[in-house]
């Protein structure tokens, strides 16, 4: 017995001290129980003196299982003792590991205690580890993936973990692991397009729908969206050959054309805007030197365009009755494609261009601007080194793409596939990460057997990608928000690893059942972690700020309670160690010696 309690103020008992605690082991952070009878209620040791000790209660024993929470609070009359082992394995879990449970690493406050964690409670859930550059978050996230799958014995083989590594780093630990687990498959795609040491990322561009292609184009504003719209109608119709083609383009031109010269202006700017249409968009049967044949004389279609000294347009009906012929009984944008024909940018570029005249932008200087930043943006990435990553000639089905991903080089089924995102800048980088997870989150919803095909979304250095940005208020949604509210019904789950919490989205964020946190300095994440994530204490919070590399505070749903823990250094490593500045400055200066 430790001692008898002397008062009780809200959730803390002080504890009047009973034995000589100068010859007992560093008793802060060990659990007590205060046992009357049948109940036992659990307490964490938080502050000590020589005669008196403040407990803050945690919890309540019953029937062999640990409720966390406070619902009742010790009597006086309640011994107070150390928790027994047993006990112990109700709170932490057992020493042994069993199936369905993973090591995650140890107990800092019960010596080489193994922190033994329920995979469905950790993994059925949308998680975050958070913490400092150095903290250790990959060396934690290398260990856990390691842990998890290096038991022959028991293979996670329905795993399917895309992991999208901001630095590259994880390559290196995790491409080995068939070695301890011929079962378990590792896949990487890179974005590197100069030194591909192992396959290119390619996303098929006819995957991709309006919301994508906006965010590809970065629009910023919904009035652009009809615009990228109808190219997505057009680009499939204007894919095939150029003789397939021709009435569909002639079409497009035609009706344009019609709008302009029925629009009632001024004939001088029916004229400029009709030659403007026709410089840029023509085919070798609408052209500004088509012939317009007529009894006794041929002229050329700009020939018909002259205006007279009372400022007509002296051959309207005659030109209006020339393009009409080239107008197909059903719009183009209206047919339907019997066999879809894969695509890349420059054809979505052609459409796009079909789109702007197809919508009249001439009408409206301020619908032109908005509609040409679009064209410019996409002629941009198409003539960019960046078009390779879309640059894919035989047809898939996004069902046939998502398989294609967890298949392997030899036609095994990969559990993780890593996306090296290092080689491309910021913004393009958000964009594939958010086209691939509305992938998967579309496929998981669409599947009838619902959450039968669980997919889990690992995203290193998540404050640059899960952002409150401005895809709700374009959009109306934002996909990662939409994951974390919707995607564990569908078994689509979310992990957010970061250095800064504050700049996440707090939709999602708010939405993450688990928690690994390590050192972190900042007062502004600080204060971010202690309101967006529960049951964080002045007390934990003073923990985090000191806690060493590759420790960390674990709490959530697969944790009874808040527990400080470490890792063990995975084998092999991530690529995150710092450059090692002694090394090469003096290394360099000997060798020139």
């Amino acid at each position: 017995m430790l001692g008898t309690i002397e008062e009780i103020i809200d959730d803390s008992v002080f504890v009047h001290l009973e034995i000589a605690i100068e010859k007992q082991a560093n008793l802060l952070n060990l659990h007590v129980v205060f046992e009357n009878g049948p109940i036992k209620i659990v307490g964490e040791i938080m502050n000590s003196t020589k005669e008196k000790l403040k407990i803050n209660i945690v919890g309540e024993l019953k029937n062999n299982m640990f409720i966390p929470g406070v619902s009742i609070k010790p009597s006086f009359q309640s011994t107070v003792r150390m928790i027994t082992l047993e006990e112990l394995e109700q709170i932490l879990g057992k020493t042994t590991l069993e199936k369905g449970r993973v090591n995650f690493g140890y107990s800092n406050i019960y010596q080489n205690y193994p922190i033994n964690i329920s995979v469905n409670a950790f993994f059925s859930n949308h998680f975050a580890i958070l913490g400092n550059s150095g903290a250790g978050k990959s060396f934690s996230v290398s260990r856990i993936l390691q842990n998890l799958f290096c038991d022959p014995n028991n293979n996670p083989n329905g795993a399917n973990i895309f992991l999208f590594d901001a630095y590259g780093e994880y390559t290196n630990a995790l491409k080995d692991i068939e070695k301890t687990n011929p079962y378990v498959h590792y896949k990487t795609y890179t974005t590197n397009t100069d030194f591909a040491d192992t396959e290119i990322l390619k996303i098929p561009l006819w995957l991709l729908d309006v919301d994508d292609i906006a965010l590809l184009l970065d629009v910023t504003t919904p009035n652009q969206l009809p615009i990228i719209e109808k190219a997505l109608k057009l680009v499939p119709i204007l894919s095939g050959t150029e003789e397939e083609v021709l009435p569909y383009k002639n079409d497009i031109i035609a009706r344009a054309l019609e709008d302009i010269l029925l629009s009632g202006h001024q004939s001088t700017k029916i004229r400029d805007q009709v030659i403007a249409v026709l410089t840029k968009f023509n085919t070798k049967d609408l052209n500004l030197e088509s012939l317009i044949v007529q009894p006794g004389y041929t002229r050329t279609l700009k020939q018909c365009l002259y205006i007279d000294k009372m400022g007509k347009l002296q051959e309207m009906e005659l030109v209006v009755s020339f393009v009409k012929q080239f107008i197909l009984d059903t719009q183009t944008e209206d047919m339907k494609i019997e066999k879809m024909i894969p695509y890349g940018l420059k054809e979505l570029e052609t459409a796009m261009d079909f789109a702007l005249i197809s919508e009249g932008i001439l009408k409206s200087d301020k619908v032109y601007d908005e509609a040409n930043v679009l064209s410019v943006r996409l002629h941009t990435l198409a003539n960019s080194k960046e078009h390779g990553y879309f640059d894919v000639n035989n047809y898939i089905t996004r069902d046939g793409f998502i398989r294609s991903l967890l298949t392997t080089y030899d036609g095994q089924k990969a559990q993780m596939v890593n996306f090296n995102i290092n080689y491309v800048n910021d913004r393009l980088a958000k964009v594939i990460v958010k086209i691939i997870s509305k992938m998967l989150f579309q496929e998981a919803v669409e599947n009838q057997n619902r959450g039968s095909i669980p997919y889990h979304i690992v995203i290193e250095e998540a404050h640059r990608y899960v952002q409150k940005d401005r895809d709700t208020e374009i959009l109306g949604y934002n996909i990662f928000d939409r994951i974390t509210k919707e995607g564990r019904k569908y078994g689509v789950l979310l992990g957010l690893i970061t250095q800064r919490p504050s700049e996440l989205s707090d939709t999602s964020i708010s939405q993450c059942s688990n928690f690994l946190i390590l050192r972190t300095l900042h007062p502004k994440d600080l204060e971010y972690i202690k309101e967006m994530v529960p049951n964080v204490s002045n007390e934990i919070t003073a923990q985090i700020k000191n806690l060493k590399p590759g420790n960390c505070i674990a709490f959530g749903n697969a944790f009874a309670i808040p527990i400080q823990m470490h890792f063990i250094p995975p084998n092999p490593t991530p690529l995150s160690n710092n450059v090692d500045i002694n090394q090469i400055w003096y290394q360099q200066e000997q060798t020139t010696n």
